[in-house]
């Protein structure tokens, strides 16, 4: 791949991911993804947030001018709306906790990025996720490997790569620390080196998550009961959108001792409150499940697995039985939570993923 399309979302390291392409004799072309409305844009900057304000379009700008390539922003807010928005609120709603950055890159980044670095004469696409792509000739596969700067690792929102999206995607920090990144930046004069990375999810910049629901779907989640693990009416909850597995702050309700989210019934309408111990599982099985390192799973595979994105992986056993997927830990997992990723490890390198049941 010669041409790359880089996808600059006005930070530090899709900037300098731009610059290290271009030293390295590409032909680059800087990318913006326009996400939202203009008037959540707007919000988004009066929320002091970041990601995907006016402003990042106009640094991403800056860049691209300082290092001399052309940039370009595109409107994806349909398909963003579509699979992301839409996705998030549908899920919530279904009593699940998803995990939208991974719609993201699966339907946006990855996908619709791509088609359109394709058809303007691109050969690919890079970005500046911490990971590593590589291409081993024994198995005639592309792998996703862990980075070198571990704290930043972003394989967990990766998964879902194809082999294809693999085969035309560069991820030029992946050898590099963060601190190493901003260096970079700093000594090349770009107008972002010191800025602050995103945290928040990024059409939900105040973190209310049941309040962009509502306002999005034009529905109220309504309120039900608050129920023990023997369906014990507690008290009355504010409706389910409001609560995750392993929550104990901000329940309303007070037992005398503390209690956890242990469940959600979206049929009944209750929020089952235990101790810590009834959150631990060693079993989970996954749906839309995306194999990166191997074909296919053909007998019980020693791997590592992580249910979250900031949890150290752990040791586990996959095994595809009757057509599913099934994750037995070693030891019991806390606050295993549906619609959230389980990501399976060989090592440094991602066997796969998918969406917990």
């Amino acid at each position: 791949m010669k041409k790359i399309m880089v996808g600059m979302s006005g930070g530090v390291d899709s900037s300098v991911s731009a610059l290290l392409l271009r030293k390295q004799g590409y032909d680059v072309v800087g990318a913006t993804l326009k996400l939202f409305s203009d008037e959540d844009i707007v919000q988004a900057e009066k929320e002091g947030k970041t990601c995907c304000a006016l402003s990042d379009a106009e640094d991403a700008r800056s860049v691209a001018y300082r290092l001399g390539f052309e940039h370009f922003v595109f409107n994806f807010r349909d398909v963003f709306r579509e699979h992301v928005m839409k996705q998030f609120s549908a899920s919530y709603l279904a009593g699940r906790t998803p995990n939208p950055c991974i719609e993201c890159n699966r339907h946006v980044k990855f996908d619709k990025m791509l088609a359109r670095a394709q058809e303007l004469g691109y050969d690919g696409i890079a970005t500046g996720h911490y990971a590593v792509i590589e291409y081993d000739e024994k198995s005639g596969r592309y792998l996703l490997k862990r980075p070198k700067d571990r704290s930043k690792d972003q394989t967990y929102v990766l998964y879902s790569l194809t082999q294809y999206q693999l085969s035309h995607t560069l991820f030029p920090l992946g050898a590099l620390e963060k601190s190493e990144v901003r260096v970079i930046a700093e000594e090349a004069g770009l107008v972002n080196s010191a800025k602050p990375d995103s945290q928040d999810i990024c059409f939900v910049p105040d973190g209310k998550y049941a309040e962009f629901i509502s306002k999005f779907t034009g529905k109220q989640s309504p309120c039900g009961s608050f129920v023990d693990t023997e369906g014990k009416v507690l008290g009355e909850h504010k409706g389910i959108i409001n609560y995750t597995i392993g929550q104990r702050k901000g329940l309303g309700i007070s037992l005398g001792k503390p209690a956890y989210v242990v469940k959600k019934d979206i049929e009944l309408n209750t929020v089952t409150l235990g101790d810590e111990t009834d959150l631990y599982t060693r079993t989970l099985k996954a749906e839309d499940v995306n194999l990166i390192s191997v074909a296919e799973v053909t007998e019980p595979m020693r791997i590592t697995a992580k249910t979250r994105y900031s949890q150290t992986e752990q040791p586990a056993t996959l095994s595809y039985i009757n057509g599913e997927y099934i994750v037995e830990f070693d030891q019991p997992q806390r606050a295993v939570t549906s619609g959230q990723a389980v990501v399976l490890y060989d090592g440094d390198i991602v066997v796969g993923g998918g969406t917990i049941i």
